[in-house]
């Protein structure tokens, strides 16, 4: 076989696996790690000093570190891109039929709600811990994706569906959550400015305008003024994603077509970026005895236990009483499964976490330990329940 034949003959399993919906999720597996290693290496220190070392210059003095530039302004694309898939999935995806919609909303708030009780129970009696409720109660969708694509077409189509509203409508309880929990002090004169500009990209929407230059430009001064309000900046990328119209007046899909601009850049570097500025835990500062305290083993039982009982036994419920029948062609182990995969938190989690414990860094890495292994345990069960489920529903070869 010709040199360039047998290359390219190699290079083909790596082209496929750069274009599947695995590659999202073995990316944050390989960042994560790489986080952790700098952050338990000799270049520990060097590592912290880029992302939080004071800035030498910066035009917003709230954004004063790297980190901050991280998590406060480049997330805000990250946000934005989770406003257009929620918009496009309500106008005219699997949220927009009311009946479709109601498993993937009943699993998704029991989903949150379950492991927010559990990490409750655990941290009961610490104050400070209880801040941190909502931690676990997040679904790091390109993970779990990216475990159902390593499964390949062994999970029903119906299933992967499921699984991707409950991390959409997961994701819009996240949001909720930020703005109304984790909140600092408003600024009202900001807040006010934060409303008017919404205001006129509503009224872009309303005019039919057609070009995207103003919509961007409105979501950047949107953002500016929500920075300022005490509001977190990032919800300011959610509001103005939804003001985006779906279509142009002559028929061309305008939402669409940013979303497929952005998704590229938000998988393999927005996200990576973040994962890697903020899973790196010291875990020799904080010593294998730590994962034994009350914090982590608040978010890995909720992770872990909490989301596969709250998605799985709404799911049982409703198809029980007739609510909403479970997915099509899937089978109560392969259920189980994709519940056990919902415990994989990785980003928001980890985003939430530093809203939780912003004045308390040890309490942050505490949680990243948390975070980490409880997504871990979610991934690993969840894959080998559905490659067994998978196995038996096939029988024996």
């Amino acid at each position: 076989m010709p040199a360039p034949m047998l290359l390219r003959t190699a290079a083909r399993p790596l082209r496929a696996l750069f274009v599947s919906d695995a590659f999202g999720g073995i990316l944050l597996i390989t960042v994560a790690v790489l986080a952790i290693v700098a952050a338990n290496s000799p270049w520990a220190e060097t590592y912290h000093h880029l992302f939080h070392a004071v800035l030498p210059w910066t035009p917003f003095a709230k954004l004063d570190t790297l980190h901050l530039w991280i998590n406060d302004a480049l997330m805000a694309i990250f946000f934005f891109v989770v406003g257009l898939e929620v918009k496009r999935e309500i106008v005219s995806g699997a949220l927009a039929d009311s009946r479709s919609r109601r498993l993937p909303v009943l699993a998704a708030a029991a989903g949150m709600a379950v492991p927010a009780a559990i990490f409750l129970q655990v941290a009961a009696g610490d104050p400070l811990l209880t801040r941190g409720w909502a931690i676990p109660a997040a679904t790091d969708i390109a993970f779990a994706m990216g475990v159902i694509g390593l499964l390949g077409n062994r999970v029903p189509a119906s299933l992967r569906l499921f699984l991707l509203t409950v991390a959409i409508v997961d994701d819009i309880g996240a949001v909720l959550v930020i703005a109304l929990f984790y909140t600092g002090s408003i600024d009202a004169g900001w807040l006010i400015a934060s409303v008017l500009v919404l205001g006129g990209l509503i009224a872009l929407n309303r005019a039919g305008v057609g070009r995207l230059w103003p919509f961007i430009l409105g979501a950047l001064a949107l953002w500016l003024c929500v920075l300022h309000s005490g509001v977190h900046a990032t919800i300011a990328g959610v509001v103005a994603a939804l003001t985006i119209p779906m279509q142009r007046r002559d028929g061309a899909p305008m939402l669409e077509r940013v979303e497929h601009a952005l998704v590229g850049p938000n998988a393999y570097l927005v996200v990576p970026l973040f994962g890697f500025a903020n899973a790196g835990v010291a875990l020799g500062q904080l010593g294998l005895e730590a994962f034994a305290d009350p914090l982590p083993l608040a978010i890995g039982a909720g992770l872990v236990l909490g989301k596969q009982l709250g998605i799985v036994g709404s799911v049982a419920i409703a198809d029980r009483v007739g609510f909403a029948p479970r997915p099509v062609g899937a089978s109560w182990p392969q259920i189980w499964g994709t519940g056990m995969l919902c415990g994989i938190g990785f980003t928001m989690s980890l985003f939430i976490s530093a809203l939780a414990y912003p004045q308390h860094p040890l309490l942050v890495e505490e949680a990243k330990l948390g975070i980490l292994a409880g997504s871990t345990i979610s991934a690993l069960l969840g894959y080998a329940i559905l490659r067994l489920a998978t196995r038996e529903r096939a029988g024996p070869s």
